[in-house]
This record gives C-alpha cells, sequence and structure tokens, in this order.
C-alpha cells in the first residue's frame, strides 16, 4: 500500500504509516497532486533518525568550523496529500541519507517548493533540480551554519534600466521583521523577492521542551498573535484525539463560535487598513472601530480581547451563556448595521474601485500551482476551505459550510471576500446562539496521550488552513511537532501579485492579503 488515509484530527499508529523507496515516495505524492485541483500537500516534513555517532546532543551537533559532523542517522520523510472530495488526508513516507542527492518535487509540481527548501536547510538534503532551493528561515538548527541572513543569495538583475529597492526588514506598521526586495522598470516593478526568517522564535522546538499541558495550550496560542482561536483550536483538537478525548458539542461550540468571532474581527480591520492604503479616510475610521466591539465580546466572554485562555484540552473556565448570547446578538444587530452602510458607500466609490478593481491580480493557474490556501486559493476561483472539505468541530456537524468563491484574484476579489465572509460568520453565529448548548464539566478528565502515534489537525483560520502534526514516542511524550500557517503557502502569491503593477500599489496588494511573519518563522 503506498499511503494510509486518514480523517482530519485521526490519531493513528506511527508504524502504521507506508515507508516507501523514495523514487516511489516522489511518483505516488507527486502524482495525486497531477490534473487534481482538489488535491493539495497540506504538511511534507521530514526528522532525524537514530543516534548521531558523536553522541551529543543536538547543540552539539557542529564543529569548530560550524559544519555538521559526520553522523550515522537518516532522515525520515512523512508527506500529507489533502484531497477535499473524498475528505481523506493520504500519508506516507520514505526514508533518506542526507549525503545523498535526491530528484526534486518541486522540479514537477511548485506546491512542495518551500517544503523541500525547508527540508535542506535544516537536513542538508540535496536535490538535483530544485529551481529554487534557498534558506527559508534561518534556524538556530539549520545544516549549515555559515549560511546566514546578511548573506543571503537575493535575485538580481545587471541592467541599467533597473533598480532595486528595499524594504524592511522590520515592517513600519505592524513591527513585524520581514524584507521585501523589488526590482523595477522606473515605477513598474519586475519581480519581488520576500525574504523572512529573521526572527525565529523556536516554537516547535518549544512544544518538545515543556511538559505540562498548560505551557503547551500557552505555546499555541502564541504561534501567532492574530490566530490566537485558529491555532489553539488545532492544537486542543489534536491533543484530544491523542489522548482518545471525545469533546462534548459545548466544548465544539465555544470553539467554532470563537473562530467565526476571529474571523469576522480580523476581516473588519483588514477592510479598515485597505482603505487607509487607497487614502479613504472614512473607510478607514468606521471599519476602526467596528472591529472594537467584537473583539471586546471576547474579553467580555474570557477576559483578553484575542481570546487568550478562553480555549482549553477537555474543558472550559468560560462556558457560554444564554446571558452572553443575548449580548452578542445586541451587538451584533448594533454591527451589521453600521457595516452595511459603511460597505454599501465604500463598493460604489469611484475613486476606491480604481484602485481596487484589477490590482494585484492573480490567476487560477498561478494559484494551483503555488499551492495557495484559503483566502488566496478562493479569491481566483480555487476552492480550498477546511470547513468544508475535511470539518472540524460543529462544521459538517452542526451546519454545512458553503465557501465563498471570487475569480478575479485582485485586491477587489480579496476585499469582497471579506465582507461576504462576515456577512456569512454572522449568519453561523445568529443560528449557533440560537440553540446555546448547557455546558456540563466532566470530572476527573485525563489527558494522557497514547505512545507511537501520528495525528494531523486541520483548521480553517481567517488566512486559511492551519495545519498542526504531532508524533509521541514510546513514552507518550511529544517526540516531534511541526506547525504550518497558511501564510507559509501563500507568500508567493503575494510577490506574483505585484508583478507589472506600479511600486506605490504594494502597500494595497500587501494589505490585502495581510500574511503573518510570526506565523512563518516559527
Amino acid at each position: 500500500m503506498k499511503y494510509i488515509s486518514i480523517s482530519n484530527n485521526q490519531a493513528v499508529s506511527l508504524d502504521s504509516i507506508p515507508e516507501l523507496p523514495y523514487e516511489e515516495f516522489l511518483e505516488s505524492n507527486v502524482g495525486m497532486l497531477t490534473d487534481s485541483p482538489e488535491r493539495h500537500c497540506v504538511n511534507y516534513f521530514g526528522f532525524w533518525t537514530g543516534v548521531y555517532s558523536s553522541g551529543g546532543p543536538v547543540e552539539d551537533q557542529y564543529d569548530e568550523n560550524k559544519n555538521r559532523k559526520e553522523y550515522s542517522e537518516n532522515v525520515k520523510l512523512i508527506c500529507c496529500i489533502a484531497d477535499d472530495k473524498t475528505h481523506q488526508i493520504y500519508v506516507s513516507s520514505a526514508t533518506v541519507a542526507p549525503e545523498v542527492v535526491y530528484e526534486s518535487f518541486t522540479a514537477r509540481n511548485h506546491n512542495f517548493e518551500k517544503y523541500e527548501r525547508e527540508m535542506h536547510e535544516t537536513f542538508g538534503i540535496q536535490y538535483n533540480n530544485h529551481p529554487w532551493l534557498k534558506p527559508v528561515r534561518y534556524s538556530h538548527d539549520r545544516a549549515d551554519k555559515a549560511e546566514t541572513i546578511e548573506n543571503y543569495p537575493f535575485f538580481g538583475a545587471d541592467s541599467h534600466e533597473l533598480h532595486e529597492v528595499g524594504v524592511g526588514p522590520i515592517h513600519a506598521g505592524i513591527i513585524e521583521p520581514g524584507h521585501f526586495r523589488f526590482i523595477c522598470n522606473g515605477e513598474q516593478i519586475m519581480h519581488l523577492e520576500i525574504q523572512l526568517g529573521y526572527q525565529h522564535r523556536g516554537i516547535e522546538q518549544l512544544f518538545l521542551q515543556k511538559k505540562k499541558l498548560a505551557e503547551l495550550t500557552t505555546l499555541a496560542e502564541n504561534i501567532a498573535g492574530d490566530t490566537t482561536v485558529g491555532h489553539t483550536i488545532a492544537f486542543v483538537n489534536l491533543w484530544e484525539s491523542l489522548c482518545g478525548y471525545k469533546p462534548g458539542r459545548s466544548l465544539h461550540f465555544s470553539r467554532t463560535l470563537a473562530l467565526e468571532l476571529e474571523r469576522i474581527a480580523i476581516h473588519t480591520g483588514d477592510m479598515s487598513a485597505v482603505c487607509a492604503d487607497i487614502g479613504y479616510q472614512l473607510g478607514n475610521s468606521v471599519y476602526g472601530r467596528l472591529r472594537t466591539p467584537i473583539i471586546n465580546f471576547l474579553q467580555e466572554w474570557g477576559g483578553n480581547r484575542l481570546a487568550k485562555g478562553l480555549i482549553r484540552a477537555g474543558r472550559t473556565n468560560f462556558p457560554f451563556s444564554r446571558k452572553l448570547g443575548a449580548r452578542l446578538a445586541s451587538i451584533l444587530d448594533e454591527f451589521e448595521l453600521d457595516f452595511n452602510e459603511m460597505t454599501s458607500k465604500f463598493f460604489k466609490l469611484p475613486s476606491a474601485l480604481s484602485r481596487l478593481e484589477k490590482t494585484g491580480v492573480v490567476t487560477y493557474g498561478q494559484v494551483l500551482e503555488i499551492g495557495t490556501v484559503g483566502m488566496a486559493a478562493r479569491m481566483s476561483g480555487l476552492n480550498r476551505d477546511i470547513r468544508s472539505s475535511h470539518p472540524f468541530n460543529l462544521f459538517g456537524e452542526g451546519f454545512t459550510h458553503e465557501p465563498v468563491i471570487k475569480h478575479h484574484g485582485d485586491v477587489y476579489a480579496r476585499v469582497r471576500l471579506r465582507r461576504d465572509e462576515i456577512h456569512q460568520s454572522i449568519g453561523y453565529i445568529r443560528k449557533m446562539i440560537a440553540d446555546i448548548p448547557e455546558f456540563t464539566e466532566v470530572a476527573g478528565v485525563k489527558l494522557n496521550p497514547q505512545r507511537n502515534m501520528f495525528i494531523l489537525s486541520l483548521v480553517e483560520g481567517w488566512r486559511g488552513e492551519i495545519c498542526h502534526c504531532a508524533i509521541t514516542d514510546n513514552e507518550g511524550s511529544l517526540g516531534l511537532y511541526k506547525i504550518k500557517d497558511p501564510s507559509f503557502h501563500n507568500w508567493m502569491a503575494l510577490a506574483q501579485a505585484v508583478r507589472n503593477n506600479g511600486i506605490s500599489d504594494f502597500p494595497i496588494c500587501n494589505k490585502s492579503f495581510n500574511l503573518s511573519y510570526c506565523g512563518h518563522d516559527l
């Protein structure tokens, strides 16, 4: 058998994942994506097997010349392909030796581009035909410590007619680290290279070092500050499944409700920021104000405007009550009235539409080739939404989700998608608070992970697909924790969007995606 088929949040024995020769591993996974837009790679990663011949710990694997010492171990690769029609994830594996040169997945399908770059950077795996084998994150445990952010090999153009423009490495608005290097012909952008990796926080390693569930949950809450709910749900769903615990409807209710509130809040804030980037002060002010009552309600519910502390595995400290439901209904009534009025003005304003329409276009063919997810896929007609394709919590059980799809792939499509998803989320929340489940605390819940297991958890955050993977060792402790923010897929779409646009259009293109810097540098 070439793969094991699992569902979202299904824990399986690590030994049950078929191991293939590398050539067959490549053909199987690349072949599954060929002419199949309903499939894409949700995660592809590796981990060391065996013990270093030096016998030293991870931090002592390098000699004085900062080169990796001789070692006897190989790297185990695990590839996870999601099928949106069957609602299954196909998982397979292979074992490779870093000193051997391998054929690249990316040469056959660009969905795998960043995954292979990351494995080259981390393990030193060589590929003979990868088109863009550059560092991704500059993590502390990279294979070659001589590679630093200071000597990153940026693409260059040798021409008297072209010039380069550098932005960063600190973003002036959100104070996050990232560098954008433009190659321009006058005002026209010919090429943009985006390089992150300035703030590798080591969160995946911290998941292995921390042993208390409260510590692990706090880490999940801080993967990306604007996606606290999405990442924390991915973690608690994963952890409960690893422990064989099935939460009641009230926990599913709380998580789903919080996720859609987060979606409304961030989408509204992004519409405010788009208005700011085109100089539309009224929209900037009104949408900015409208975000506030949504996040204030999260604080009213759970004590924190970003929903930190609200979501916990196996329990909740803040059950959702009928009184909170009535309060939320009132907030949504007021929000929707002002949102609709502002949106009607915004989408009829010729000067605003002239900046949004046909700006930052990414085609269906491009998003399919890049492998984008979430909003960055749906803006161009590619239907990727975990709420419908791999349902979790109340999706697929409480109600059936119909993804919002746009087709023009421009800034206007991305803004309209946000508008429509805000209306959709409000509809979901109204339906939910009309039937609030009673919360009954289950006494004596023990959440002890099973041994030697593999699990994958998918959640549709406001940006798109969040993926957490975990492997437990023979004692039931985390042996690997792999996190993928949707931005990992989507940064290349921004680079494609700005080509042939004026450099003054970059801010609005950037904000229309609103990708995560910290969610990338894990």
